[in-house]
């Protein structure tokens, strides 16, 4: 089978075997969240982190949910790092905004933080921080979702049927996923532009 073929029969694979109970439970939270004026903060490192700005814009256009990420900001994030380090800059962030139980954090993630592997360790302090404030947590991830899948609320986990390819559909099932996100009836506020043109 050639490259191309055996990329998108992964693909199909990956949806067949989502957790759809695991996605339900994140749309649940979502909603319980916009309910009580709470406040979304979506993290990401990376590819996940340009995917957190797209996020940011869908659920604060199409779901009507106050939402951030701190990846929008470079200056801030690199003078955080500069002078704080790479691990702190999300946690401190979030002390900064003031995270609390009525808000949650969406983790989007390939492999969800560890530090014993020195893998993104700022998500798994904004995470313990979350954790101590009461916030909620939900996340998409790849692999076995790492810290995130350990401590989160709801977790999708992409399923990777060819570790070869796991950072490329775990980035690329983030997107497929919150855009069922924003997209489910129980979000949805606002109607998106093309749907709207007859």
């Amino acid at each position: 089978m050639d490259f191309i073929k055996q990329y998108l029969s992964e693909a199909n694979e990956v949806i067949a075997n989502l957790d759809t109970k695991q996605i339900e439970k994140c749309v649940e939270i979502l909603a319980n969240t916009r309910a009580n004026d709470g406040r979304l903060f979506i993290l990401g490192v990376g590819g996940s982190a340009g995917n957190a700005s797209h996020a940011v814009n869908d659920f604060r256009k199409i779901v009507g949910m106050e939402a951030y990420t701190p990846t929008d900001n470079v200056s801030e994030l690199t003078a955080r790092t500069n002078d704080d380090g790479w691990a702190s800059v999300f946690s401190n962030w979030l002390k900064v905004s003031r995270l609390s139980a009525n808000d949650m954090l969406f983790i989007l993630s390939v492999g969800g933080g560890n530090i014993e592997k020195n893998v993104s360790p700022n998500l798994v302090a904004a995470l313990q921080h979350a954790k101590e404030v009461g916030a909620k947590v939900i996340g998409i991830v790849g692999r076995d979702g790492g810290y995130t899948a350990q401590v989160a609320d709801a977790c999708v986990i992409v399923p990777t049927p060819n570790p070869e390819n796991t950072t490329p559909h775990a980035e690329a099932f983030q997107g497929v996923i919150w855009h069922l996100f924003v997209s489910h009836p129980k979000l949805k506020a606002m109607q998106t532009k093309w749907e709207s043109v007859r």
